[in-house]
């Protein structure tokens, strides 16, 4: 989903830390840094305002969208499945960003 959230084009950059719960200890599973011009922030809340999916999956939608679309962009060139997939991301991706402009 590209912005559309009054965003300034300046890097941002955000710190991934993925942990997994495990009888009640939380274990770090990965942690990646990840930057871009996008507002995460004011996607996320643009996609929560709307209100047809919880703040939970909002969350999930925005920071899974730019997570893939920054891998396709960068490696649709890498194997066939990225090539052929790249297109219909696009066309997916354009499909939400409508569906969520003001």
């Amino acid at each position: 989903m590209d912005c559309n959230c009054n965003c300034n084009k300046e890097k941002r950059s955000y710190h991934f830390n993925i942990s997994e719960v495990v009888d009640g200890k939380i274990q770090e599973v990965t942690n990646f840094n990840f930057g871009g011009h996008h507002d995460l922030a004011a996607m996320i809340e643009k996609v929560a305002e709307k209100g047809d999916i919880s703040d939970k999956h909002a969350k999930e939608l925005v920071l899974g969208i730019r997570l893939l679309h920054h891998v396709l962009k960068k490696c649709a060139g890498a194997n066939d499945v990225l090539s052929d997939f790249y297109p219909v991301f696009e066309e997916f991706k354009k499909a939400v960003k409508e569906h969520y402009k003001d």
